[in-house]
Order: structure tokens, then C-alpha cells, then sequence
């Protein structure tokens, strides 16, 4: 039997819609049983379903979900915003053997507002750039052919990421990748209405936007996956 999920119980809804309107502590400590059952149990019940699907198309990238989730608690030490929670719950799912951030990653969040899935590189330090920059300046044809895929496109959308206003030092501004390597983050994303949450329609929603991202993800990590790179490029096939 395929893995199901029912969705979230109508009671995490409220309890991220409430914890949007009162990101307090006090607030939060008096419904924390709340969070634990009904958020973050379903949270950990939908990225094991997820691993279980993630298997077929990219076995490299499963995470246990309590390394997957996480934490609610905000990191407030060099922000402006000193209020203490997040406001959605979120898993990452990275490629084994590098960093939650280091590598390519297949992302999702569900908060009161809206359901996001993503997938790609969002914090790579200077060497993970730098790696991922000279591959593209070499395979630029074929990562093009993969963003440029419709399934891509119409499932979780166009290239995204911020970028520079003109090439970085070591590369040419007239080569014909010029545009990609500009950018400091490759990634994909699209945003799905949060009623979705309480249905068992969000575990096929993110498995078939995952799916579709595969090849992208794997194309971004075959430069920064060591030994393992061979395995990354067989799903590019």
C-alpha cells in the first residue's frame, strides 16, 4: 500500500492562525500540548509518509523526521524581530553526506497563510558557490534543459535566487552562462492555499512538486556530492 496522510486536524490550523495574532510566550506555553499533538505529530507523520515516496525517485535525500522538522523556536540573537516563535512548521530534506544547507535540498512549510515547496540551494557558503558556479559555466546547456522542463515550470516554477549585478571575479561576463552563474541561490518554489493542510491531498501535492524538482536538485549537488556524484547524475537521466 502507498503511504497516506490524512492531513493536519482543523486544530493546527487554528493553533498557527492564533500563533500569528499572539507570538508571545506565555500565550504559547499555555497550548504547547496542542502543538505537540496536533502540529508537530501530523508534521512528523507527513515527512515520514514523504520518505517513504522519496525512496522511488531520490533515495539519497530521506531524513529522518526529527532531523527534518524544524524547530518552531525563532533565532532572534541578531534580528530586529524579537518576537519567539515561528509562525509555520517546516522540513528540509538534504542530500546524505552534506549539510542541511551545504548542498541541494527538497523544502516545505505549512502555515495559516499558505502552503510553500521548494527545492535547490538557498545558503551556499563561498566554496559551495564557487563549485556550483564552475559546473554550470560547463553544463549550462543542460541545466537550462532541466528548468526549462514543463513539468518543472508548471509544478514549482521558474528559476529563482538572488543574484549579482554582474559576474563574479574569475568569470567571464560574456560567457553564455553568464546569467546563471550571477546568481548566489538556484532555486524553485511555489505556494499552494493553506485549506489544502487539512486535506489528504497535501502528501501527492508536495511528492509530485518534489518529484519534478529532482533532477534540478541533483543536477546543483553532482559538483559538491564528493565520491557520491555518480549516483546524482543517474538521476538525471
Amino acid at each position: 500500500m502507498r503511504p497516506s496522510f490524512p492531513g493536519f486536524p482543523a486544530e493546527a490550523m487554528a493553533f498557527l492562525r492564533g500563533l500569528a495574532r499572539n507570538n508571545r510566550r506565555e500565550w504559547f506555553k499555555e497550548r504547547k500540548e496542542t502543538f505537540e499533538t496536533k502540529v508537530m505529530a501530523p508534521m512528523s507523520e507527513l515527512a515520514a509518509a514523504l520518505n517513504a515516496e522519496m525512496v522511488k525517485f531520490a533515495p539519497d535525500y530521506t531524513t529522518e523526521p526529527r532531523e527534518a522538522i524544524y524547530r518552531i523556536y525563532r533565532d532572534t540573537r541578531f534580528s530586529s524581530d524579537k518576537t519567539p516563535y515561528k509562525t509555520h512548521v517546516a522540513a528540509i530534506f538534504p542530500r546524505r553526506g552534506l549539510g542541511k544547507h551545504s548542498g541541494a535540498s527538497f523544502y516545505f512549510s505549512v502555515s495559516a497563510k499558505e502552503i510553500e515547496v521548494a527545492g535547490g540551494l538557498y545558503m551556499p557558503g563561498p566554496e559551495q558557490l564557487l563549485a556550483v558556479r564552475r559546473h554550470l559555466e560547463q553544463r549550462h546547456i543542460e541545466f537550462r534543459r532541466i528548468v526549462r522542463a514543463k513539468k518543472l515550470a508548471g509544478l514549482v516554477g521558474e528559476l529563482a535566487g538572488d543574484q549579482l549585478l554582474r559576474a563574479p571575479k574569475g568569470f567571464s561576463p560574456h560567457h553564455p552562462a553568464a546569467d546563471l552563474i550571477r546568481h548566489k541561490q538556484w532555486y524553485v518554489y511555489s505556494t499552494l492555499d493553506p485549506d489544502l493542510a487539512i486535506t489528504p491531498y497535501l502528501l501527492p501535492e508536495i511528492l509530485k512538486r518534489f518529484q519534478a524538482a529532482a533532477p534540478f536538485v541533483a543536477f546543483l549537488n553532482v559538483p559538491l556530492a564528493g565520491k557520491r556524484k555518480k549516483r546524482d547524475s543517474d538521476y538525471l537521466a
